[in-house]
């Protein structure tokens, strides 16, 4: 497939999955080509319950409805485990400010005890920041956490099979605590005068993210040089890219790709609702042997010079933190911020 024709995203439907064995043959091999040739495509009939998907909106909705002070409660800040809101402007990207307001949770699992003596993606763990002002917003995110979780463990079990791996290659990887992260996502509208950079182009630095539109188009994948292809919404459908640590673990076999989100014009907005699966924070990413005939087509990983891939999941996830939140990044990590300083370069 030559990346300078495509127009629009490929869309797999996973119901294949439970078809005759041609049909399984024919999603696995879509699948392959997709997450080589763009890294990018619609998932159908994911099993997602929709009415759990309009909750979801419904409660992202709620929550940037609610007054300034009510969210600035759950702000970042209060938080060394990088959860909570966070308004416009606040987070960067490649230096730059994204024009959107977001809230996130990770993993609800308790705070580890850790001391600068110890790594410091350790403090990455913990509990998550929850509004008082909407009770509900808990159990319907901690709900779409479980059930996103376990769709995207079963697409990246059949990702290994894609790749002609045991299904069970990654296992070992996410463990019993995957790197769960959910983010709820508003982009205000902005003028033409103003910059247009909801979110500026960038990879995601897992295993996989899906994505949830709304309406408003604004996302952007970059299929070549240039050639920026809009993924515009599909009712339904999960938009779904491979993140950097399945380029590290396939040597640049597969290949995360750089996509940015174009701010709505004045007037109008764009909701969205992000889930990222990423591996256990513990864990080393290995190069996994592809079949000979993959295996030459694999260009190795693409690191940026400014921007390192690392092989050691949590200083690779803190480091992407650490650059997009350097209030965060100021008040909770000095230390690493001191001696780490190739993370943050």
């Amino acid at each position: 497939m030559s990346k300078t024709t495509i127009k629009a995203l490929p869309i797999l439907d996973l119901l294949a999955l439970e078809g005759t064995a041609t049909d399984r043959a024919a999603f696995l091999e879509q699948l392959r080509l997709a997450a080589r040739d763009i890294g990018f495509f619609y998932l159908i009939n994911h099993g997602i319950n929709p009415e759990l998907q309009q909750a979801v909106q419904d409660e992202a909705q709620q929550f940037f409805a609610l007054p300034e002070a009510e969210k600035q409660k759950v702000a970042m800040i209060h938080s060394p485990h990088f959860r909570g809101y966070n308004r416009a402007a606040s987070e960067l990207t490649r230096g730059k400010p994204d024009w959107r307001e977001q809230f996130d949770i990770g993993a609800e699992r308790p705070a580890l005890s850790v001391d600068e003596s110890r790594p410091g993606w350790l403090r990455l763990q913990g509990p998550n920041l929850w509004p008082e002002a909407q009770p509900t917003l808990k159990p319907t995110l901690l709900q779409f956490q479980r059930e996103m979780t376990a769709v995207a463990l079963k697409l990246l079990r059949t990702f290994a099979q894609a790749l002609e791996l045991p299904a069970d290659s990654f296992d070992n990887l996410y463990g019993n605590k995957p790197n769960e992260h959910i983010k709820l996502i508003r982009y205000p509208g902005k003028s033409a005068t103003d910059s247009n950079q909801g979110v500026g182009a960038h990879k995601d630095s897992g295993f996989l993210s899906f994505l949830l539109q709304d309406q408003q188009q604004g996302l952007q994948v970059e299929v070549s040089p240039d050639n920026w292809v809009d993924a515009a919404p599909l009712p339904g459908s999960f938009v779904v890219n491979i993140g950097e640590l399945l380029e590290l673990a396939t040597n640049g076999y597969l290949r995360a790709t750089v996509h940015r989100v174009i701010s709505p014009p004045v007037g109008q907005q764009r909701q969205s609702i992000a889930f990222f699966l990423g591996a256990q924070l513990d864990a080393v990413v290995p190069v996994y042997a592809l079949p000979p005939e993959l295996a030459q087509q694999a260009l190795g990983p693409e690191s940026d010079p400014q921007n390192p891939l690392l092989r050691d999941v949590g200083w690779n996830y803190l480091k992407g933190r650490l650059r997009s939140h350097p209030d965060v990044a100021e008040r909770y990590y000095p230390d690493v911020l001191r001696n780490s300083t190739e993370l943050i370069a």
